[in-house]
């Protein structure tokens, strides 16, 4: 993988992560445009760096929330910041059975794909379609939206179908605040990816000598920075209900890919 590259999948990564747009969807068209030819260990690698890039910038963006809460569960009391963390948790409970009984199955979807993803993408603008429609509220994510909205992002686990997208589009027809449920969509997912990456590093898949370590950095640099953009620009977007336009983009994307896919099958 060359500079260049490098740098185009990490702002893809970065900007689509929290761009109700698919960052895996569009992962995946771009190594299919750019016509990816790395070996597995390399490309894994990769992906992981870019992920460890984007976990970074919510680090960032959210720092003050994060900072409160860990706050709060160190005073040891059933408060706010003790029931958020406890909603984050039921949260992860979809994705995680997904990721550890069904990794082989759902990784298996990810070799170029492109038929499904366009289905995926046409999936995606239907629900943020839904969402804008739906109206303001100032209801908080209870305990049981927590766990609904994390099927919704174990679905999303499907490239194609938008992580973000998924998460606030249910977060906000269930019910819930629109600025609620994004700050809920973007902290929830932080220790999945840092999850993730510690199971990826210890099961022996991939070795920091399997990658080269300039096109590493300036990826991981391009999709923090993006990342960065995306996510602040993403909180005030779906306060101003404007996700109409993702919706229009991810359905004209998703018809262009099936008919790209149903093209090459």
């Amino acid at each position: 993988m060359d500079i260049i590259d490098a740098i185009i999948l990490g702002i893809i990564q970065g900007l689509t992560e929290f761009l109700p747009v698919s960052s895996s969807g569009h992962l995946e068209l771009g190594k299919a445009i750019l016509g990816d030819s790395t070996v597995p260990e390399e490309s894994l690698l990769f992906t992981v760096v870019l992920h460890f890039a984007t976990a970074l910038s919510t680090l960032v963006v959210f720092r003050k929330d994060i900072f409160d809460i860990v706050k709060g569960l160190f005073q040891f009391k059933w408060n706010e910041e003790t029931q958020f963390a406890v909603k984050i948790v039921l949260s992860m409970i979809p994705a995680v059975i997904i990721g550890l009984f069904f990794e082989e199955q759902l990784e298996s979807l990810f070799g170029g794909n492109i038929l499904l993803v366009g289905m995926m993408l046409i999936i995606t603008a239907l629900l943020l379609w839904l969402a804008d429609k739906a109206k303001d509220t100032q209801k908080p994510v209870s305990f049981q939206n927590a766990f609904t909205i994390g099927v919704a992002q174990a679905i999303a686990m499907l490239p194609g179908i938008s992580r973000s997208g998924a998460t606030i589009s249910t977060s906000v027809l269930l019910g819930n605040d629109k600025a609620r449920a994004a700050r809920f969509s973007f902290l929830m997912v932080v220790p999945l990816i840092f999850g993730k990456i510690a199971k990826d590093l210890l099961s022996g898949d991939i070795t920091t000598e399997s990658g080269n370590f300039t096109a590493l950095s300036v990826g991981f640099v391009a999709a923090f920075i993006s990342g960065l953009i995306a996510c602040t620009w993403m909180i005030k977007l779906v306060k101003k209900s404007k996700l109409s336009w993702f919706a229009i983009y991810c359905l004209i994307v998703g018809v262009i890919a099936v008919g790209f896919g149903y093209y090459n099958l």
